[in-house]
């Protein structure tokens, strides 16, 4: 039954950190969209219309999504491995990950002016993003509610699978089809040798001229 715990909550812990691999890989597409759009507009005006500090919300952008990608490595990483130092690392840095959302979420709630806080972006991308959230404010409120849904499970099913341990059936499967060869040195006054060494014993000539009659 152990065994049969274990392999569903890997499955569940896969199925669930998949959609940080997911959103991840969206981040990083339309950071690399974006980046490739800024730099045309680069090429076909002048240099003077363009503020010459980094397009940082591009590289935030992108730097996230990669962030993302690699925490969903990981989370597959300890699921297949059971480990506890990697399963330990994981459940760490979804925490974070939650309060970091959380405080940005409140940021963004209670603070009207949050917009100002940041510095600014030449590129414009920021605005323009925001103002599609906004008018597919609904779609992207499920969809944050579905990650953080997800991440809920991600804690919960890792949580579980460390309290189950590593996975060592497979060593004892190992350790009945290749038994030890040596064996253990409590019982050796108890083996007995194959055979007894003596001195040779040949039969005497009586004993030969009887068995020829």
């Amino acid at each position: 039954m152990a065994g049969i715990a274990r392999t569903c909550l890997q499955s569940i812990l896969k199925i669930v950190n998949s959609t940080l691999g997911l959103v991840g890989i969206a981040m990083v597409i339309y950071g690399l969209w974006m980046g490739r759009v800024w730099k045309r507009d680069m090429q076909d005006s002048s240099f003077d219309d363009f503020d010459s500090s980094a397009p940082w919300f591009i590289y935030t952008f992108l730097s996230i999504g990669v962030t993302l990608c690699l925490i969903t490595c990981l989370g597959h990483i300890s699921a297949d491995c059971s480990n506890v130092f990697f399963l330990s690392c994981y459940l760490e840095i979804i925490f974070v990950l939650l309060l970091l959302e959380t405080l940005i979420a409140a940021d963004i709630l209670l603070n009207s002016d949050w917009e100002k806080d940041l510095p600014e972006d030449p590129t414009g991308r920021l605005h323009d993003f925001r103002e599609f959230v906004e008018s597919n404010f609904d779609f992207f409120k499920w969809i944050g509610m579905f990650i953080i849904l997800s991440q809920g499970f991600s804690m919960l099913s890792a949580m579980a699978l460390g309290a189950l341990g590593p996975n060592n059936e497979s060593n004892y499967e190992i350790d009945e089809e290749h038994p030890p060869a040596r064996l253990p040195l409590i019982n050796r006054h108890l083996q007995q040798p194959p055979y007894v060494v003596g001195e040779p014993r040949f039969p005497g000539k009586s004993d030969a001229w009887n068995t020829s009659k």
